[in-house]
């Protein structure tokens, strides 16, 4: 039984769950939204969430987790040059998920998932 389990397995397997998330988490940050399945967007906010407390943190041990999840060297830079810095007074909550209708070909329902701008 999986009661009270906080993981979402979405299908998949552990390494292309990870490495999925790893590139919503960069598409999102270059983009400032994206616009996925409801349940996706659910996962890659808790995920961001940490990624960007880990960022403001700020130490090496923290930069070393932020550098595993951020893959992409442009990415990395515009998070600690423009995201972080805007978001360091804040305690949380650094990104919403906005219900979108649903999808036209099987249905799912979407969501858009965008970092708060202020």
């Amino acid at each position: 039984m999986r009661h009270r389990k906080r993981t979402e397995k979405l299908g998949r397997t552990t390494s292309h769950k990870e490495s999925m998330l790893a590139n919503m988490i960069v598409s999102l940050i270059k983009s400032g939204k994206i616009e996925t399945t409801e349940r996706k967007g659910k996962v890659l906010k808790r995920y961001f969430e940490r990624v960007v407390s880990l960022a403001i943190k700020g130490d090496n041990a923290s930069m070393r987790q932020v550098v595993s999840w951020v893959r992409d060297k442009e990415a990395f830079k515009l998070l600690m040059r423009s995201i972080v810095p805007r978001m360091r007074d804040r305690k949380g909550g650094y990104c919403r998920v906005i219900k979108a209708g649903f999808r036209r070909g099987d249905g799912a329902p979407l969501a858009v998932v965008e970092i708060i701008s202020e």
